[in-house]
């Protein structure tokens, strides 16, 4: 677990990357991002080199995260690995893509990835995102400029898209 400004946020690695990041606690407000005595792993605890790659990974991406919400990193490059079907990873990596502070729809994603009538279906790919914050999720709105729906609650990511605006 990670401390966080939005909250406790849960990591989860293989040792091809990270594949899970999670907020656990809405309620915890932080100033500064933190260790946490506990790190969630996935698969393969029974072989050390595998386990110390995905801590890595973790430690990558706390590092990484602590960058983010101090302002000075406007871009992850922590290596993913989510689980998703071939249109998910395609609407994940197009929202990878997204620049700090760039916001854009459904319809904007749809057409990225050449599927522009399938803009309900990036809607639940969004929604099923795995790696909240990292796969900038927060950054796509409704057509109009509107706060549509996150997993999180829309005050959250109102607080991500303040901090992405304010840098």
């Amino acid at each position: 677990m990670v401390s966080s400004p939005v909250g406790l946020l849960s990591l989860k690695a293989s040792e091809h990357g990270l594949t899970h990041l999670q907020v656990d606690d809405l309620a915890l407000i932080c100033a500064d991002v933190m260790i946490q005595s506990s790190t969630t792993l996935m698969n393969h605890h029974e072989d050390d080199s595998l386990t110390a790659e995905a801590k890595r990974h973790i430690e990558v991406t706390i590092q990484q995260l602590a960058e983010y919400f101090s302002g000075t990193r406007p871009q992850f490059s922590v290596t993913l690995a989510a689980k998703g079907t071939e249109f998910q990873q395609q609407v994940w990596q197009a929202l990878s893509e997204l620049a700090f502070g760039e916001s854009c729809s459904y319809s904007d994603i749809a057409n990225i990835i050449g599927r522009p009538k399938a803009v309900r279906a990036v809607g639940a790919a969004n929604g099923a995102n795995p790696i909240a914050i990292i796969v900038p999720c927060h950054r796509v709105i409704g057509k109009g400029g509107k706060l549509t729906g996150y997993a999180y609650g829309l005050d959250m990511k109102q607080w991500l898209l303040n901090l992405e605006a304010s840098e």
